[in-house]
């Protein structure tokens, strides 16, 4: 018989801006033990290095990571020019070096090549899976790993800064599964002078923005006290991309028991997916097919 997990029954979306030095995983794990929650996840891993935005889902909120992972995100992050290394950050060690610098105007033509739909290969030190194992672990230990490209949607790539001939700043909007490492080493690549990640932040994902993250040490410094339950966000803000449906109680119970129940939508199309709520609260996500709403997440919460 499996063990009962230990902790509150609590769910909502806690921001979190993250300060380097720390996994996303070691941030999660300090949340979720100051809240003594029984359940936490995160919607996007950031580098150690990097610091900004790590949405933490608790609870009930862990069943929308997916569509903040599936959101769009902004970054900005400042390029080193004139070196490759093997992480693509400043972590790493430098392969190769150049003594060219480009102009600004260089840079913003070749910005373009990085904007819509790109094919972009992740960074050797990277958590992408070959055979089974993560690409990180076979780099370390000295083998040659070739990744494969992966489509990605840029929306945005701006030049925002040049603090001198060494760097440059950029902004970048995306969508799922980007690696800002791999734009600054292609872009590098491109100009003709090698470059790699000095500094990164998330400055917003999905619904969720920097501005609104509380620091680490405020949540370590509150933690098991009740007042810290002030800064969780609703679960249903992890839903803002899906359109929403109305149900009645007894569709939601019908919902509840994982049963097709009947909702009031308008402007949704047979076979879209949604959200039902009943007086503002997330029922269940599911598939919307005339007239109900066929769950295939339903949440929980006490009563």
């Amino acid at each position: 018989m499996a063990r009962k997990r230990k902790g509150r029954d609590i769910s909502g979306w806690l921001v979190i801006d993250k300060p380097a030095g720390m996994t996303s995983t070691a941030v999660v794990n300090k949340v979720r033990w100051a809240f003594d929650a029984k359940k936490a996840g995160h919607a996007g891993t950031l580098d150690p290095d990097a610091t900004g935005v790590l949405a933490v889902a608790l609870g009930e909120a862990t069943k929308t990571v997916p569509f903040i992972t599936d959101a769009l995100k902004a970054y900005t992050f400042t390029v080193r020019l004139g070196q490759s290394t093997n992480t693509d950050d400043a972590e790493g060690e430098v392969i190769a070096q150049s003594d060219l610098r480009p102009d600004d105007e260089a840079i913003k033509a070749a910005l373009g090549q990085f904007v819509g739909d790109i094919m972009q290969v992740p960074p050797k030190f990277s958590a992408v899976k070959i055979d089974g194992q993560r690409a990180y672990k076979l780099a370390r230990d000295g083998e040659d790993v070739e990744i494969a490209a992966r489509l990605l949607w840029v929306e945005e790539l701006v030049m925002t800064d040049r603090e001198d001939a060494d760097h440059v700043t950029l902004e970048m909007t995306c969508g799922k599964g980007g690696y800002v490492r791999s734009i600054a080493r292609d872009l590098g690549e491109a100009l003709g002078c090698h470059g790699h990640v000095r500094e990164l932040r998330r400055i917003w994902s999905g619904p969720f923005d920097a501005a609104d993250g509380q620091t680490l040490e405020t949540i370590e410094s509150m933690a098991k006290q009740p007042e810290l339950d002030q800064f969780l966000r609703p679960l249903e803000e992890g839903l803002g991309d899906l359109p929403e449906v109305k149900t009645t109680p007894e569709g939601a119970t019908r919902l509840r028991n994982g049963n097709p129940g009947m909702v009031i939508a308008s402007g949704v199309d047979y076979g879209e997916e949604c959200w039902a709520s009943l007086d503002g609260q997330a029922i269940a996500v599911g598939i919307y097919k005339a007239g109900e709403l066929h769950p295939n997440r339903v949440f929980v919460r006490e009563t």
